[in-house]
């Protein structure tokens, strides 16, 4: 297992509110763990505490209380200068003056590296990122993903232990942005570097990330890999920031270890897979299932298999994207979304608007949330 790179423990940010309103609290007791040579990701929406957090391991802010080590070592009372990282945010901060080789060498100049090794060391640093040939060229002659790719050659040229990137692509249109993912991750990978990614896009982060901290309200509410955010959510605000879901609301009837029987309205009643063996019949609890992971088939087929759940419904709406299908499903009081691909062109059509399906899904594809 690859060594710990950076560790928080117990981390709080605290800002001082106007007058009497008392504080905000950005980071309330964060703990986490990064290793060394990992693409760790920070992902939530606006204000969830994220940028906060990599600002902290930056030294742009100090904590409230915690502490956080960079190679076992406290950064504690670290200015930002002196700390073994380097930033790159969305503003990507350019000189214009200068061209793309002096951009690169100025960080190495102010830190009093000889000229000849600077230039050896940006023109490295430009050939990483591919930008060697335009090394003369001035920033306003350079695209979006030229001129975001300077700024990662600027920041890796001084060699950093860690690189934090705050929302780096922020700027960049959809299609490039995509682009620049693929190239940013096998760059990382060629380079061996720790990278701390700061986003809001899932998709992005599931993309991109080795492994992945989804905030909300200041805390860390899960870190694991993509699939394991992806398929195992641990709470509804997981499950529901990352992709699509279905939420249905149900109690419990029976229970045997970790399997129950719920009732999801309308007298329907299906088989669920508990997460733990405490749960009691009469408890309130959440379906959560993918749209992707239902089947519909025709009303009169039955499937059999074990472990297949099988209700009634009826197709409220139909949505033709191109790439699948998706139908708005009434199954009881609730309405399912589902997504079917359409691998088949003449299956995808199958279905009509108001017709009444068999819904269909394995009982490991369902998760059951408990708030």
């Amino acid at each position: 297992m690859a060594d710990v790179k950076v560790r928080l423990i117990n981390v709080v940010k605290e800002f001082a509110g106007r007058e009497r309103a008392g504080s905000t609290r950005a980071v309330d007791n964060v703990s986490f763990h990064i290793y060394d040579g990992e693409f760790f990701a920070m992902l939530g929406p606006s204000g969830c505490g994220k940028t906060t957090t990599l600002r902290l391991i930056a030294g742009f802010e100090q904590p409230t209380s915690g502490s956080i080590l960079i190679d076992n070592v406290p950064m504690q009372g670290v200015p930002a200068h002196q700390r073994p990282v380097n930033t790159v945010f969305q503003d990507y901060v350019l000189f214009p003056h200068m061209n793309v080789l002096q951009n690169v060498m100025f960080g190495l100049e102010m830190a009093g590296v000889a000229r000849k090794e600077a230039h050896k060391r940006a023109h490295e640093a430009l050939e990483m990122v591919r930008l060697a040939h335009l090394a003369q060229r001035r920033p306003k002659e350079l695209s979006g993903g030229q001129q975001q790719r300077v700024a990662l050659a600027r920041a890796l040229v001084n060699r950093p232990a860690v690189l934090l990137l705050d929302e780096p692509l922020g700027a960049l249109d959809l299609k490039l942005r995509r682009e620049m993912q693929t190239e940013l991750k096998a760059m990382q990978a060629e380079v061996g570097i720790t990278f701390v990614y700061v986003t809001h896009d899932q998709e992005e982060a599931l993309t991109m990330a080795d492994r992945i901290a989804v905030m909300e309200g200041g805390r860390v509410l899960q870190i694991g890999t993509p699939s394991d955010i992806y398929e195992t959510p641990n709470t509804r605000f997981v499950a529901d920031f990352i992709g699509e879901t279905n939420f249905v609301g149900g109690m419990l009837l029976q229970t045997a270890g970790t399997e129950g029987m719920l009732n999801i309205g309308s007298d329907i009643t299906v088989p669920v897979r508990l997460p733990h063996d405490d749960l009691a019949p009469g408890q309130a609890v959440t379906l959560a299932i993918r749209p992707e992971r239902i089947q519909l088939v025709d009303q009169q087929a039955a499937n059999a298999a074990q472990g297949v759940v099988s209700v009634l419904g009826q197709i409220q709406e139909i949505q033709y994207i191109g790439t699948d299908t998706r139908y708005m499903v009434r199954v009881g009081d609730s309405e399912l979304r589902v997504r079917v691909q359409n691998t088949d062109y003449e299956k995808s059509l199958a279905f009509r608007n108001r017709q009444f399906v068999r819904v269909q899904w394995h009982q490991s594809n369902a998760r059951i949330l408990v708030e």
